[in-house]
């Protein structure tokens, strides 16, 4: 692992686009064994559904934008400034039930998460529906144990 600094500017998106919304990846398991960091904007009335992790800890926090999330048996009403720490084994839901991107800073420990999103992105960017049988398997891959499907909101 290189002993170089990272330092991202504005501008420089390294990353994947999700339901036509970028998601930035600051820091991976490339440049750190410790956590990635992601500068992500969830789409307008999208759901991760209902999940959990064994392993990994996550933590959010609000930039941008308003979010109702899940989190264990509390329902958060996320705005700028909310910043919430997932621990291994919380059942959990990132939903922004709005009609405008909300914008979070996101952390997943450790590192690693990066290769779902770019698996997920290549995914869903084929013609057709995305299967939820692949989904589903690479969720697994990625220590996501599937509660509720993940969703747009109508």
């Amino acid at each position: 692992m290189p002993a170089n600094a990272v330092i991202r500017r504005p501008n420089d998106f390294t990353g994947v686009t999700l339901a036509g919304q970028p998601m930035a990846f600051l820091v991976t398991g490339k440049h750190t064994k410790h956590t990635s960091m992601f500068d992500w904007t969830i789409p307008a009335r999208f759901s991760t559904g209902r999940h959990v992790h064994r392993v990994q800890e996550e933590t959010f926090y609000v930039v941008d934008g308003e979010c109702e999330w899940q989190i264990g048996d509390e329902t958060v009403q996320a705005v700028p400034g909310t910043f919430v720490s997932i621990p291994p084994g919380v059942p959990h839901d990132i939903a922004n039930a709005t009609d405008k991107p909300a914008r979070v800073i996101m952390t997943v420990s450790p590192p690693g998460h990066e290769h779902y999103f770019e698996e997920l992105a290549e995914m869903v960017s084929r013609s057709g529906p995305p299967d939820p049988k692949a989904i589903g398997e690479l969720r697994r891959r990625y220590d996501t144990e599937q509660i509720s499907a993940l969703q747009t909101h109508k």
